[in-house]
Order: C-alpha cells, then structure tokens, then sequence
C-alpha cells in the first residue's frame, strides 16, 4: 500500500519526567502528523483519527533523542484507513547536546489505527 515517513527530534522541552523521559502520548501525537500526511496523500483531505486498536509502548522516549516515525496502510474501506504505526529511535541523545547514532534503531512504539475520510463525492 502505502507509507509515510518522518523524522523528528525530541526536544528537552518536552522532557516530563525523571531521566529525561519523555510521555508517551508524544509518539500518539507523532503518528497523528504521519496519519495526517497518509490521508493527504490518499484522498486528498486531512481525514480524522477514529481510533486505536492497538499500543504498545516497548521502549522509552527520551529528550535529545532523534525519532524515525512510519505508518504503512494495511486496509483501505469505503471511508476508512487501518494503518500500522512504528516510533523508531535512530539517534540516542547522550547528555548536554551530545548524541549517538544508533548502530540498531529501537523500537519504542507501536499502534494499529483507524482514521476516517469523508466520501468521495
């Protein structure tokens, strides 16, 4: 089908809590945009989310960190999208404005979702 991907840097900004761990609804948000661009691309509207299925957090997020978010398409419906997310972390920040790129990206996030279109006319 189809897939989109981004690249983003977590800010120290967005650090919540301790060891500059970041919350987890920042990688919700994050699949947002990409589902966002999914449905530009495919219908040429920015549609809107309708759920999730499935999350998992499997890793943490973490401030200075550099994160490669993907969502592929895996069922198209009359007005609905099923796509698959995946929050990879590529770079690891390692104190101050020191990081490292990672020789095996981690995977921090996964969700199944549903977002909805609105009929062709």
């Amino acid at each position: 089908m189809i897939t989109v991907t981004h690249r983003r840097y977590v800010p120290y900004s967005h650090a919540h809590y301790a060891g500059n761990l970041v919350d987890g609804a920042y990688s919700l948000g994050l699949f947002g945009d990409v589902a966002t661009e999914i449905c530009i691309r495919l219908d040429g509207d920015e549609g809107l989310f309708a759920s999730y299925d499935d999350v998992q957090f499997r890793a943490p997020v973490r401030a200075g960190d550099m994160l490669e978010i993907s969502g592929t398409v895996t069922a198209v419906g009359t007005r609905s999208r099923k796509i698959a997310f995946e929050v990879r972390v590529v770079c690891r920040g390692t104190g101050g404005s020191a990081a490292a790129v990672l020789d095996e990206p981690i995977v921090a996030t996964t969700a199944v979702g549903t977002v909805v279109v609105p009929p062709k006319p």
